[in-house]
Parts: C-alpha cells; structure tokens; sequence
C-alpha cells in the first residue's frame, strides 16, 4: 500500500537525516553500540484508563529493506507492529515513577513488550518520568510528563454527506466537552468494525483427497461435494485508523469541540454493505505531544523526506540517564483518554440502493467452470496446459482458489468457462475468512 511505503521512507530518512544533515552533528559509530545496533526506540501512551499499561523497546535499523524494516512507525498501534524484523530490545529493566515517590514496576512478557505489574491510571496535577535500564547496562529517562486535561465526547454521529472530492458517501463526526483542565490540543483515532457476508457462499463446498498430481498415466484424486463444516458465509473484519488526526483549540475561545470530522466512507465502499461499526478514541495531549505528532504528519504527507523539516525539530523525550549524547527515537507520552462507539446501517442512509461492488469492487464472483483434471505433471511429451481453459478444478481446490457454486449450468456459467461439470467461484465470493473472523465481536449490536 502507498501509504505503508511512505511512512517506512519517512522512518528511515529521519535516521539518514541525523547523520546526513550539516545543522546536526554527526553521529559517532560509537553511539551505535559495538554489536552495531540502531538508536533506541521507546514507545510510550500512558493514560488516565486504570488498565495494564505497556511500553515497547525495540532499536532502529537501517537497512534498506524499507517494506519488512520495522523501524518505529507511530502511524499503526502501539503493539500492532509485524515483529518478523524488528530488533526488539529485551531484558531491560523499566519503572514509571510519580512526583510523589511511587513507583510502577514493568516486566518483559514477549519480546520488547513490557507490561505494568499491576494496572494504573495516570492522575491529574501528578508528574512522571519513564526510567529504563538496558540489559548492556545504558540507562535512560524520559522527561517529565503529565496529563493535560481531559474531555469528554458527548456526541458521535453519521450524516449523509458530499466529500471535498464531490464523493457521494457517509461522514462521521462527533462533539466533545472538556471535563477537567483546559485541554487545548487532542488526536483521534478509530478502530472500524464491519460485517463481511460472502455473496455466492454454499452450504456445501469442494473436499479434495487422495491428489497426486504427476501420478501416470492420469492425476489421481478423489473429488467430493460435501457439507460445509464451519459457518464462513458472515464474518466481521476491524482495521485500525493509521493516519495522524490532530485538533487544536487554542485559537479559538474554547476548549469544546463541535463536528469534528473523523471518517468519510463514500457510498461505493463495500465495508458500510450490510453493518458498520466505528469506535472513536479521543485523546487530550500536551503542546509538546502535539507539537512533535505535528512534525511526523508534516512529514508522512510531504513528498520529499528532505523537504526543509530539520531532523532537529524530531523532539524525542527521553535521554540518557548519565547525561551522554545519544540520539533516541520514539516517544512517552501522559494522555487522558475517552470513546464512543457508533454503528449504523447501509439501507439507514441509501434506502433501497444496490449495494455496493463485494471485495474493493475489483474481484468478479460471476461463477465458472472448466475442467475436473489435467494432464499427469510427469507425463512426457505431451503439453500440460489446459486447452485455453482455466486451470482444472482439482488443481485449484488445491492451492485453495476456489469455493463451489453449484452443477454446470449454460445459462449461468461465464463466458471465459469451458464446460466442466461444476461451477466455482473465486474463494473470496463464497469463504467470509479470508476477509474477516467469523467470531461475533463480544461489543456487536444488530
């Protein structure tokens, strides 16, 4: 995905950056570590929610392999992150520690995951710092951070709406009132929750047994149309929001926030088909959160990494403990949290309306047929392929393409089929889990 690549590009130039740029000193090989490691990257959201709280340590990398390079990559949720290679930092030693002397112990339960010993919620008007100690003996500490304020949201709702683009569609929007303090700058974030049903799903469906493709003279293979053994007609899909929404009141009279625009989905998009659910995270953040989440938005949205933003102004708030001069990446952040949950309908705002195109509109779930066999894949002298027909049924019942549709029939069948004695369609059309869960979330309401 364009975005994914872009937010692995912005990544990875802010570490060329910091030893390329001429306003910045350069990084000594020795700050690296003798073993070669990367930058420390602490990943910190403390919130005012009474829960277990979570830190991740992991080293930067500067590989070019920018796809699978999972340096720090604030736009997906904390925890969220494909670990196949990161270089995540274990064994250290973590604790949160109060103005007032209390202390919350962290213990490493996965690798680089660190994880509160007993739950806590951050309090107003207390302040706190993120102390580590690394298993190569560095310690660090973050400045000292504190909640802001708090507000809550008191309005979360859909209209039908025309987007910027002229786009036809669904907005979302909601309204917040501050509770305590006089919070001034807030980001949001949504996890979306939407009902998959699978257009051509069958009660009954290909087994495939016995197949030896190169066995002479023929394939053998035993072919049955049996009865499904799991429901995967309606499953539930949730995708997290992964761009940096940031609201800012100080310029106006007012700390409360009214309409403020989280979601835009246009008519056409398959996830508002059947039942849409949004779940809607606000949070309330320092002038420095907000200042340092406004630089790395300024850089996922620029189309150069080396566009005028100084790696300078890339604030990290934690350091070395000793005084040291040590570039860190990432950030630990105090924030006061609320939500609210919305579901609604496709027929609630297009009435009556054809729904829109399954699967991002590009998959044809119009039914098939070809060929049962194919020619033995050790037969010589003789051309394997299909006679320009698909691929046979039991080759792709194999690799699981395919989900049954019925017996041939003429008058349904596609016109690139070559008669077979089934007709299929693509997995996708007839199998829910290859886009969702078909376990019914435990916060569903039809």
């Amino acid at each position: 995905m364009r975005w994914k690549g872009r937010i692995y590009n912005v990544i990875f130039g802010l570490v060329l950056l910091i030893g390329l740029s001429a306003c910045i000193k350069e990084l000594e090989i020795e700050t690296l570590g003798g073993d070669g490691a990367g930058m420390l990257v602490v990943e910190a959201k403390f919130t005012d929610e009474l829960k277990t709280q979570t830190v991740y340590l992991s080293r930067s990398d500067s590989r070019t392999d920018l796809v699978t390079d999972t340096v720090w990559n604030p736009y997906i949720p904390l925890g969220s992150r494909p670990f196949d290679s990161v270089t995540v930092e274990s064994g250290a030693s973590l604790k949160l520690v109060s103005n007032t002397g209390t202390e919350y112990n962290f213990t490493e339960d996965g690798e680089g995951q660190y994880f509160s010993t007993d739950p806590f919620a951050l309090e107003m008007n207390m302040e706190y710092t993120l102390q580590i100690a690394t298993q190569s003996g560095s310690e660090y500490v973050s400045d000292t951070i504190r909640l802001a304020g708090s507000s809550e949201i008191s309005g979360l709702y859909a209209e039908k709406a025309i987007s910027e683009t002229g786009v036809e569609g669904v907005a979302i929007y909601m309204d917040s009132d501050p509770s305590e303090g006089s919070p001034e700058h807030y980001r949001y974030a949504f996890e979306e929750t939407y009902k998959v049903v699978a257009p051509d799903w069958q009660e009954y469906d290909f087994r495939l047994t016995d197949y030896d493709p190169c066995a002479l003279p023929v394939p053998t293979y035993n072919l049955e149309i049996v009865p499904r053994e799991v429901e995967n007609k309606t499953c539930y899909n949730t995708v997290y929001s992964t761009s940096i929404d940031l609201l800012s009141t100080n310029t106006t009279n007012s700390s409360k926030v009214s309409r403020k625009m989280v979601r835009f989905i246009g008519k056409d998009n398959f996830i508002i088909s059947h039942r849409y659910s949004i779940l809607v995270k606000q949070y309330v953040q320092s002038t420095e959160a907000n200042t340092y989440y406004g630089i790395l938005k300024e850089f996922s949205e620029s189309e150069s990494l080396f566009s005028g933003i100084q790696p300078g102004a890339l604030y990290a708030n934690v350091r070395r403990a000793d005084g040291q001069e040590e570039n860190v990446l990432g950030y630990v952040e105090a924030t006061t949290v609320t939500e609210q949950r919305l579901f609604f309908n496709y027929e609630d705002f297009f009435p009556g309306e054809e729904l829109p195109p399954y699967a991002f509109g590009w998959y044809d779930c119009h039914p098939i047929s070809t060929n049962e066999t194919h020619p033995s894949y050790c037969l010589t002298g003789v051309s394997t392929g299909n006679g320009g027909c698909p691929q046979s049924i039991i080759e792709q019942v194999n690799i699981g393409l395919i989900s049954y549709y019925g017996p041939y029939d003429e008058n349904i069948a596609s016109i690139f089929s070559c008669e077979g004695p089934y007709l299929f369609v693509p997995r996708l059309c007839g199998d829910c889990t290859l886009l969702g869960d078909t376990v019914v979330p435990e916060f569903w309401e039809e």
